[in-house]
């Protein structure tokens, strides 16, 4: 897979890491990404991966893009109110980087579609915040063998996990807490999303060009309150609703 000049101008800083270089720019041109959720997350998470140059990205959103939104979406402009999110995210991120390819999915993912969906890609990242949404990507992802990356945050707290094989998601999250709360309920800061979905491109980024060390198994949460990070290990739970025995 040959680059243009145009590309080979536009990815310099990449190409001249260590860790990336030709061969993983190769690989990130080559690769299928799909993005659950264009909201808080997932918005600067694609932008990041169309500017890192992904080959294709592909959307899931039903949503149209509310006023509200635009505290923290950052793909989006008050001239898209209104719109489907993915018909203004085409927009946004062709204008960003013409090289990518951006498929679409306005439905919402479930467990009788997620399958069909999740096959055609390569990584998976999640930053919805309903957790049968979470549970049908999760199940998804372990059926067909797709790495994922998880991201979630709500007021001044953020966490980004991959998730490949066991630990599965659902070792972390078996059933729907009892005290689910979304950020529509409790609010969030909206820089907190920039940072949450940085780290989840970033992490797939490394998974697709097989740089450094990602996040597999682990769970890094962020306080941006105190400004603190930590890292946890998630252990595999032989009583797992989807991948325990």
């Amino acid at each position: 897979m040959s680059f243009s000049d145009v590309e080979v101008e536009r990815y310099a800083r990449h190409l001249v890491l260590r860790e990336i270089g030709g061969p993983g720019q190769q690989k990130l041109k080559a690769a299928r990404v799909l993005v659950v959720g264009a909201g808080g997350l997932g918005a600067p998470a694609s932008l990041y991966l169309a500017a890192a140059g992904i080959g294709t990205i592909g959307l899931v959103d039903p949503d149209a893009v509310s006023l509200s939104n635009l505290q923290r979406q950052v793909l989006y402009a008050a001239a898209d109110v209104g719109r489907p999110k993915v018909e203004a995210a085409v927009e946004r991120l062709g204008a960003l980087n013409p090289h990518t390819t951006i498929e679409t999915h306005p439905v919402w993912l479930d467990a009788d579609n997620a399958g069909d969906i999740v096959s055609r890609y390569d990584l998976v990242l999640d930053g919805t915040d309903d957790f049968s949404t979470r549970f049908a990507v999760s199940d998804a992802c372990l059926a067909h063998g797709k790495p994922l990356v998880s991201g979630a945050l709500g007021r001044w707290a953020g966490q980004v996990g991959v998730f490949h094989g066991k630990p599965c998601y659902r070792c972390l999250v078996p059933e729907v807490p009892p005290d689910a709360e979304t950020c529509s309920l409790v609010g969030v800061v909206g820089a907190l999303a920039g940072v949450i979905g940085s780290t989840m491109a970033l992490e797939a980024v490394k998974l697709v060009a097989g740089a450094g060390q990602p996040l597999s198994g682990k769970l890094l949460i962020y306080d941006a309150l105190a400004a603190e990070t930590r890292t946890v290990r998630i252990g595999a739970d032989p009583h797992c609703p989807s991948c325990g025995a």
